[in-house]
């Protein structure tokens, strides 16, 4: 009996669309050719902050963070960064009577930020916040006590990213739905090993309701 949905953030929240572009714009670089490598070296396994580097030699990621949160032009999210389901699909969840959590990779910014855009959600983490970052078993544990549920197979975990979200949810003994959204989610939305390892696969929030109800 699934009593918790526990949601990615990234591509299943919220789509990445302005915060790369606001990535190349303040790097100087085309917005396109740095969405293109964002989606290259992900689908090869590697970090996205590759990409920057690849066009960007050396550059220290972690002082041109600094130097955008000083210039006022930082991480922030929006209502527009939403996907049009998200509040009614989580809306509905909640009227369906179980928990439902967002926890992703993200920063603390970040976590601050969705908090303030007051979803109806039960509660919010990041890896940020958390000191530990999917893959990793640890950070699907942190899930499942975020979920208040005692047996992790009670959690259905719901993400775009099958290496991150679906099959590293799976080995913690979560459910997992695999949602067809954004290049990650698409990208590997027929691969076997991703039917084989998604209890549900989904192309909608909106889904997760019915697949609730029963």
């Amino acid at each position: 009996m699934i009593r918790a949905i526990a949601l990615d953030i990234g591509e299943t929240l919220t789509h990445d669309t302005r915060y790369w572009a606001s990535w190349a714009d303040w790097l100087g670089i085309d917005r396109h050719t740095l969405s293109a490598l964002v989606g290259a070296v992900v689908a090869q396994g590697r970090d996205n902050a590759e990409a920057v580097r690849l066009l960007k030699p050396g550059v220290d990621l972690e002082a041109e963070y600094a130097a955008r949160e000083a210039a006022g032009l930082g991480e922030r999210l929006e209502e527009s960064d939403l996907y049009d389901d998200v509040r009614p699909a989580l809306t509905a969840l909640r009227e369906a009577g179980v928990r439902v959590v967002a926890a992703g990779n993200q920063t603390r910014v970040a976590g601050r930020e969705l908090r303030g855009l007051k979803l109806p959600v039960d509660a919010v983490a990041t890896s940020g916040e958390w000191g530990v970052a999917k893959p990793s078993a640890e950070f699907f544990l942190r899930v499942v006590d975020l979920a208040d549920v005692s047996d992790p197979g009670q959690v259905l975990y719901v993400g775009d990213h099958p290496p991150r979200d679906v099959f590293p949810a799976r080995e913690a003994g979560l459910m997992t739905a695999h949602l067809r959204r954004g290049p990650y989610g698409h990208l590997w939305a027929d691969d076997p090993r991703v039917r084989e390892a998604s209890d549900y696969r989904i192309d909608s929030l909106h889904d997760l309701a019915a697949i609730v109800r029963g």
